[in-house]
Order: C-alpha cells, then structure tokens, then sequence
C-alpha cells in the first residue's frame, strides 16, 4: 500500500527566492514602461518644437512680405512730393525709424538722393 505523501509548508528560502524573481519581473517591467513613457514624451515635445518653429518662420516670412510691400509706395511718394533734398532726408529717416527702410535700404536712398 502506498502511503500518500504529506505536503509540507514552503520554506523561508524558497519563499525568499520566488519572492525575489517576482520583485525583479515587477522591477524590469516598470523599468521598461517608464523607459517607453519618457521617450514617447520626448518625441511629443520634438513635434511641438518644430511646429512651433514652422509656425513661426511662416510669421517671419509673411512679416518680410508686408513690409517689402509696403516698402515700393512708401519710397516713391517723398521723393515725387518734394524736391528739396533735406525734406526727402527727413523722411527717409522717419521711414527707417518706423522700421519700414533696413539700414542697407536707408542708406542707399541716402545716397542717391545726396548724388553720392
């Protein structure tokens, strides 16, 4: 006749050891997860920087445009309204103040209008 074999309790070190391989899997996944959540972060917040610098080049471009096109009208009309040099000086300086003349633009009014 066989005698059924009585189960004993687990010992403290196979306890210890099933306890540890269940740390390091829990330890390994979270590692992992946090890992995926930090670079799925990173690239959201590349494609936020480069629409937020697309946006503003588009800006920028589209500031350069009105600006030019205001700039043909706006240097024609001093220099057909008054014939003295001076006048003509003086709002081409307030054009440049204003922002609507660059300093290579100024400049080269200036000096076609004071034949240099």
């Amino acid at each position: 006749m066989v005698r059924p074999r009585r189960q004993r309790p687990p010992s403290l070190l196979g306890t210890a050891a099933r306890t540890a391989v269940v740390v390091g899997t829990a330890t390994k996944v979270s590692g992992s997860v946090a890992a995926s959540q930090r670079q799925a972060e990173a690239q959201r917040q590349q494609l936020t920087a480069a629409q937020a610098q697309a946006q503003q080049a588009a800006i920028d471009d589209a500031a350069a445009r009105a600006v030019a096109a205001q700039l043909p009208v706006a240097t024609a009309a001093p220099a057909a309204a008054t014939a003295d040099p001076l006048e003509q000086l003086e709002r081409l300086a307030q054009l440049h103040e204003r922002g609507l003349l660059s300093v290579e633009e100024f400049a080269a009014a200036k000096a076609k209008l004071l034949g240099l």
